[in-house]
């Protein structure tokens, strides 16, 4: 089965011939030979994903990879870097390279859950009787971008958790049904912390992945100067489809996972528990812990990092490679740990030297 080529697409709005994009023919069967070749041309469809978005964001090699990971894992991501950093020009990238729909939230402290979610208007309707109308809103996308989340309201945030738990909004009673695919990437400035609202720890562990980006090697910034400050700046191309990111999205939980693995994930989580964990520097410097949301995403993720990677089956090395974005938002260390100057960094990597 071969790949054809992508069609060309805007930045903000997918081509609507989607005759030439990459669709994975993924189907649900159990057949282990067919299983195999999904993966592995799924694994084909992602590397043309990643190279159409490293064609316009520069130097961001994992912030891309484990972006597509939450994706293909179905979840959310939180992205937290200083200004500048190309967060919001990734998403709009991650839009059209998907071909799915996406709206943008600027967070500020007068945000309101209905400037989100949507709100009901008093109308007057045929025979002039009036009614009700809900008038959807920005969440009502497959792709939502909330930008610096933490400006927002303690209110306004949770206005986003049964959305992101359970894909649907409850309004005046009723329930409405999001799009699917329905994901969330919000994000962060770090250096900036006044008039900011810290999300709680309930929202914290919502999110699937919590990326750092950080600043782009020499060659990569030098690369991205030339590209983007010409006459012509290169454009987002669509890849695949909505559908063939929501088969993925199936296919990635049917991959099995080793026992091996099982035991990393299982070893790791428990050993960031203080009540649980053989390490001193647990016992004495964290305060919140991760939970089993912990290592359901790390079996999720794990599995999508191995097809990203040209493998059929998840190994030790991406439970580690991934520990850090999955930790580090689920984690809390005490005040005694703070002041002697140890981070979550610190703990997550002493947690990860067994399996090493």
């Amino acid at each position: 089965m071969t790949i054809e080529s992508a069609a060309d697409s805007t930045a903000m709005a997918p081509a609507a011939n989607t005759a030439n994009l990459v669709t994975p023919n993924l189907v649900t069967g159990d057949a282990p030979d067919k299983a195999v070749a999904e993966l592995e041309q799924l694994g084909e469809a992602l590397d043309q994903v990643r190279a159409g978005v490293e064609r316009i964001i520069f130097g961001q090699r994992d912030v891309i990879e484990q972006t597509l990971v939450t994706l293909l894992s179905g979840g959310h991501v939180l992205l937290i870097g200083v200004p500048g950093l190309a967060k919001t020009k990734l998403v709009e990238t991650l839009s059209a390279v998907l071909g799915i729909d996406t709206n943008r939230i600027q967070c500020t402290p007068d945000l309101m859950p209905a400037d989100i979610l949507g709100s009901e208007v008093l109308e007057e309707q045929d025979g002039g009787r009036r009614g009700f109308r809900f008038i959807e809103g920005p969440v009502f996308c497959q792709l939502l971008m909330a930008d610096e989340i933490n400006r927002a309201s303690p209110r306004t945030q949770s206005a986003l958790l049964q959305a992101m738990q359970e894909h649907r909004v409850s309004i005046a009673g009723k329930y409405h049904a999001l799009p699917e695919p329905f994901h969330v990437l919000a994000t962060q400035n770090p250096l900036e912390q006044e008039g900011t609202y810290p999300l709680p720890e309930a929202q914290l562990d919502r999110f699937l992945l919590q990326i750092d980006v950080g600043y782009p090697e020499l060659a990569s910034e030098r690369e991205m100067l030339l590209a983007t400050t010409g006459v012509t700046e290169e454009r987002a191309e669509q890849v695949i489809t909505p559908d063939a990111l929501q088969k993925a999205q199936r296919l990635i939980r049917q991959i099995p996972v080793g026992e091996s693995v099982l035991e990393a994930i299982l070893s790791l989580t428990r050993r960031g528990r203080p009540e649980s964990t053989d390490l001193e520097a647990v016992r004495a410097h964290v305060a919140w812990a991760p939970g089993p949301r912990a290592s359901q995403a790390l079996m999720l993720a794990c599995r999508a990092r191995a097809v990203m990677h040209g493998r059929l089956a998840p190994s030790v090395d991406d439970v580690v490679a991934l520990a850090p974005p999955v930790l580090r938002h689920r984690m809390a260390l005490n005040f005694a740990a703070r002041a002697d100057g140890i981070t979550v960094e610190n703990v997550i990597g002493q947690m990860c030297d067994p399996l090493r």
